[in-house]
């Protein structure tokens, strides 16, 4: 899948229709020459026209028509309206399914868009929603279920449901309110209610806090901007965690907020890449609402273009956006999942090398020991123990893209290189990089000459590693739950408190406590500080670190007023 940003461009107003083939009636451009001409007081044309170089620029940017019949697509979703007219919705995450509660039953509204009238707008928009994602990802729109199941499915259709509910074609219809107009007198004034402000609310992006498991959670905007609004509900908030970042509609309904059945959770990533084409669109929507205009011949001032090319307009016109990031992220996730290039303090690939030395025939324990402390760098913690460490500590190397540092130091600061054993006549050395195993080994086979014999290498798969680790159970500790809280607790703070000091990748190469000396760097470090919290938040339940407290470490770097 191109860049979102990519997609966008120099031509966003177009590229909102690209998925549609050309065809502008959900793209900005025509809700920009709709808007302006009623400025002018003219009336919207009463059909879908491309004008001049939005044509042209729509037909060169549509990709593949992936959907090549819409209605069979739409009559594919039956069962996912058999599970909606159930009252079952729910929001599937990178890492699993959050079911969350129904605020009205929508039973009626989804009956009514499978009549045959609405079938090519749901199948077009389902195409703009999902095809290029699948088709960066090889499989057809018909295989997500089968790829990153039922729940996933579920959520695209709620995606793309409600954007076709505040979707205006260009022959003046509306899904809900033609539903309202005809049948409305069959549904509650609450559900009516709902129905009108789903039609006139566009999904925004969110970040998570405040939240009481089982009741409700704070929803703060992060495209609009703005402070935090208590929203109710009961499941939802039980599967959410701090700091989480989630795409929803937030429907206000007299003095309460709801959210939406339509819900994506992000990873932070990927929401970073949304947040930056939605701004970057906002950016330009001025300008080009002005050259709009003036092609247009209708005379506006500034502030009235201004009003136009506004948020809710580009939200509005930008739902598709949501869904082709969430659904690109978790495509990628199921069918390439990568992690992140690990490394020690010098910037080395991490692997577990270890480096056996059997002792030679009649050689005494002592005079091994003897020879080890000669050897500069080994600190000796018992008879049978030592920590080959770097006195002085090299720099620490500048982090790659998508790399992850792996550092284990003494008290006083000094990187430990590895680690010496002395058992059952052999001398073991163990280091976590290739090239510091091997700088072990010829450091140990100078000192010791002949007291050893030729080393055996041993070496460990770090993907294994990993992967039995997710495979054994946890195992209960030896301590008491208090007492293992508060040796990880103390762990983790003498971590943290090195780490303040050390250049952190998301902060531009600076470290913390040099990052929060300008406000932009202040907002960086937040954002980098609740990234933490939230990894601790997804720890499972009775983890001891998922308990701990970062509330310090706010305080300490003096960003406590943005940990809202």
């Amino acid at each position: 899948m191109r860049p979102v940003e990519d997609r966008l461009g120099r031509h966003w107003d177009c590229r909102f229709a690209e998925a549609s083939g050309g065809d502008p009636q959900c793209s900005l451009a025509w809700a920009l020459k709709h808007e302006l001409r009623l400025l002018a007081g003219r009336n919207p044309p009463p059909r879908t026209v491309a004008v001049g170089r939005f044509a042209r620029r729509a037909r060169a940017a549509a990709g593949p028509r992936l959907l090549s019949r819409p209605s069979d697509v739409h009559g594919r979703c039956s069962g996912l309206r058999a599970r909606c007219r159930s009252g079952e919705r729910g929001a599937t995450t990178l890492l699993g399914f959050m079911p969350l509660s129904a605020p009205h039953d929508l039973a009626g509204l989804i009956a009514w868009s499978r009549r045959p009238e609405w079938r090519e707008p749901f199948g077009t928009l389902l195409n703009r929603h999902v095809g290029e994602a699948c088709a960066a990802a090889g499989i057809p729109p018909a295989d997500i279920g089968e790829v990153l199941g039922d729940g996933a499915v579920s959520t695209v259709f709620g995606a793309v449901f409600e954007d076709l509910l505040g979707l205006t074609l260009p022959d003046g219809r509306n899904l809900a309110d033609e539903y309202l107009r005809r049948r409305g007198w069959k549904e509650g004034v609450g559900t009516r209610d709902y129905i009108a402000a789903l039609r006139r609310t566009p999904m925004s992006l969110f970040e998570v806090s405040g939240i009481v498991p089982g009741e409700s959670m704070m929803l703060r905007d992060l495209v609009r901007v703005g402070d935090p609004v208590r929203v109710m509900e009961k499941s939802g908030s039980r599967g959410a965690r701090q700091w989480d970042r989630l795409a929803t509609r937030l429907i206000r309904q007299g003095d309460r907020a709801v959210i939406s059945g339509a819900l994506m959770v992000f990873d932070f990533d990927t929401s970073e890449a949304l947040l930056k084409a939605l701004r970057g669109t906002l950016a330009r929507a001025p300008g080009e609402a002005a050259a709009l205009a003036r092609e247009l011949g209708v005379a506006v001032d500034e502030a009235a273009v201004g009003a136009v090319a506004d948020v809710e307009l580009v939200l509005a016109g930008a739902g598709f956006l949501f869904t082709a990031f969430w659904l690109d992220a978790a495509l990628k996730a199921a069918l390439r999942p990568s992690r992140p290039e690990v490394t020690n303090s010098a910037g080395e690939k991490l692997a577990f090398v270890t480096v056996h030395f059997p002792l030679a025939a009649d050689v005494r324990l002592d005079a091994v020991r003897a020879a080890l402390a000669k050897v500069p760098g080994l600190r000796q913690e018992n008879a049978g123990f030592w920590n080959w460490v770097e006195e002085k500590a090299a720099p620490p190397a500048r982090r790659k893209p998508r790399t992850q540092s792996f550092v284990t130091t003494m008290d006083d600061g000094a990187v430990v290189l590895g680690n010496l054993e002395l058992k059952a006549r052999r001398l073991s050395l163990t280091a976590n990089s290739e090239a510091r195993a091997e700088r072990g080994r010829a450091l140990l086979a100078g000192a010791l000459g002949a007291l050893v014999g030729p080393p055996l290498v041993e070496r460990a798969d770090l993907d294994r590693l990993l992967a039995e680790r997710h495979e054994r159970p946890r195992q209960p500790a030896s301590l008491p739950p208090e007492v293992e809280r508060e040796v990880i607790a103390r762990a983790l703070d003498d971590h943290y408190r090195q780490v303040l000091d050390e250049p952190i990748l998301s902060l531009s190469n600076r470290s913390p406590r040099t990052a929060v000396k300008t406000a932009k760097g202040r907002e960086k470090v937040a954002a980098w500080l609740k990234l933490l919290e939230n990894h601790g938040a997804r720890r499972e339940p009775g983890d001891p670190m998922a308990a701990y407290d970062f509330g310090w470490m706010w305080r300490e770097l003096g960003v406590e007023d943005l940990r809202r």
